[in-house]
């Protein structure tokens, strides 16, 4: 409980100032609940690849999946973490961020256990060049290069435009399904709470007026919506088109039936009594002499 309460927008009172008003309150009363409700949904989005995880597990294999996502989730989880530690009152971007540290850390390492070599050394590569390197370019440069507010504002641009490029993501996936008219492979579980979680931080950021935190919110509420309505309009397309699917097999099946009997009268055997006309026909035919024959 201390540290939900250290997490809310404190309200200086100086002496001889007038106090707070009952609306400065009420936002920050408003900035904790968001800030608290964003914590319990982004605990729920890392939790989504529990599934995948065990099924790694039972397996003792991770067949087709990749490392990508969750070493990326793990550099925006770091990326936070840094900006809440180096900003005022950044408790509740410190607590779900450090969760999805030690989260991602522990989904890479089964993923290291199970995978192939090829993608151990490709996860290995990733981790060294991205997590390790562009994270420590970033700590090291905002440190030498700028101090106080200015480093906050710096990372805070950083954290914002890296936000923005990981919602743009699903993107691939939107295209795949105005393609395929099937929503076969989106995650629709996972879209809904992404695109409730970007909704609390949003809030979260407006009230306590970090822009760094709602701008990016604001575009992954977008493309949330967006897959949502994706999914309306084509969550039934598939059940329209299996019906043409069965028709064209069955269309199929009739025409190689057909071509069957053809092919049974073609190579059908001949009766004696067809033997015999055809021999009758050959005598009556008069030969014509020519050298061969003469």
């Amino acid at each position: 409980m201390w540290a939900l309460h250290k997490s809310f927008p404190k309200l200086s009172i100086n002496q001889g100032a007038s106090p707070p008003s009952r609306m400065t309150i009420f936002t920050a009363h408003m900035a904790g609940a968001f800030g608290i409700l964003g914590n319990i949904v982004s605990f729920l989005v890392y939790l989504a690849p529990l599934s995948t995880f065990s099924r790694i597990y039972k397996k003792k294999s991770t067949e087709g999946f990749q490392s990508i996502p969750y070493a990326v989730a793990l550099f925006s989880a770091m990326l936070y973490l840094y900006y809440a530690i180096l900003k005022t009152n950044g408790m509740m971007l410190i607590t779900i961020n450090s969760i999805g540290c030690v989260m991602e850390v522990t989904y890479l390492i089964i993923f290291m256990i199970y995978a192939t070599e090829q993608a151990k050394i490709y996860t290995i590569k990733l981790l060294v060049l991205f997590n390790i390197g562009a994270y420590g370019l970033i700590v090291f440069s905002t440190s030498i290069f700028s101090d106080g507010h200015r480093r906050v504002t710096v990372v805070g641009w950083i954290c914002a435009v890296f936000s923005v490029s990981v919602f743009a993501a699903p993107l691939s996936i939107m295209r795949l399904v105005i393609r395929t008219k099937s929503v076969e492979f989106m995650p629709v579980s996972l879209s809904f709470f992404l695109t409730i979680c970007a909704i609390m931080w949003f809030f979260y950021g407006l009230l306590i007026k970090d822009f760094y935190i709602a701008t990016p919110n604001v575009v992954g509420f977008i493309f949330g919506v967006a897959q949502m309505i994706l999914y309306v309009i084509y969550k039934d397309k598939k059940k329209q088109i299996q019906p043409e699917v069965k028709l064209q097999e069955l269309a199929t099946v009739i025409d190689l039936s057909t071509l069957e009997k053809h092919e049974n009268a073609w190579t059908e055997p001949k009766k004696p009594e067809d033997n015999i006309a055809e021999n009758e026909e050959a005598g009556n035919k008069t030969i014509q002499p020519n050298d061969s024959n003469a």
